[in-house]
């Protein structure tokens, strides 16, 4: 059997920027331990499996090592991948997830928007000490949400950071933000690390916005937010508090229209 394979670059203005993501349409699901596999060979931040249902898609996400319940970016090259392939009228797309329907819309300007629950982050002080020893620098606000938040002084330490992956490893959450104000016109920068995940830093994250929206728009008073990610190869995004709900937005760049070629046997195998 042949399976398409995408590469997607999500928020990204060009191919080798911003986040790769490996998509992967189907006319039917494939057995879990399969697409795990899939995603394990692809050895991406997440391989994105969906399947049409009517109107709307049946999405999922897997990383290297285990399936997640949320993903923007491969969300967001998703929908690219429905809008440049197979929907090309389309306006919005839905996706039926195990986070409920989320949705991509394309705008005039080639912008794709997202729209996500929001998850307000708890205050979380005094910080774990595994997430100071980690990130190898106190923060000065600690919060959790789906993941440790750490706020820092300013932009030029979340860059400098230089984590101890295996003590991150060890805090109970999914991954760990280290957030701070922006800079040069950008509204709040952030690095994230997800070593459970077999995810050491991730380029860009889009469903890290859930809980950093709302915190920074009450922090600036403002409810729509530039936000730069500080990976290494680094990312935009453009962001609203919409009640509560986000919308994330950027852009995708196709790096690689391939082909999976799995026989009979690998399939009775996985």
């Amino acid at each position: 059997m042949k399976l398409r394979l995408l590469k997607i670059d999500a928020f990204a203005e060009r191919p080798l920027t911003g986040n790769p993501a490996a998509i992967v349409p189907l006319d039917m699901w494939l057995d879990d331990a399969l697409m795990q596999q899939i995603a394990a060979e692809n050895n991406q931040s997440e391989t994105a499996f969906f399947v049409a249902q009517g109107e709307s898609f049946g999405l999922r996400w897997f990383t290297p090592n285990v399936e997640v319940a949320l993903c923007g970016h491969a969300t967001l090259a998703a929908g690219d991948a429905v809008f440049r392939f197979l929907r090309p009228k389309a306006r919005v797309v839905r996706f039926e997830t195990k986070s409920g329907t989320l949705t991509v819309e394309r705008r005039d300007d080639g912008l794709l928007v997202m729209n996500f629950p929001a998850t307000p982050p708890r205050r979380n002080d005094p910080a774990p000490a595994a997430l100071v020893k980690g990130l190898g620098h106190a923060p000065v606000e600690a919060w959790a949400g789906p993941d440790h938040i750490a706020v820092f002084e300013n932009a030029a330490i979340v860059r400098a950071l230089k984590p101890d992956l295996a003590v991150l490893e060890t805090l109970d959450l999914r991954g760990v933000v280290a957030t701070a104000l922006g800079e040069g016109g950008v509204d709040y920068v952030l690095r994230f690390f997800a070593p459970k995940n077999a995810v050491p830093e991730d380029p860009v994250t889009g469903n890290a916005q859930t809980a950093l929206v709302p915190y920074w728009a009450k922090r600036l008073g403002k409810d729509r937010l530039s936000v730069r990610q500080l990976s290494a190869r680094g990312g935009s995004m453009s962001c609203a508090l919409v009640g509560d709900r986000i919308e994330i937005a950027g852009r995708c760049a196709l790096y690689l229209d391939g082909v999976i070629e799995l026989t009979p046997k690998e399939f009775f195998q996985a």
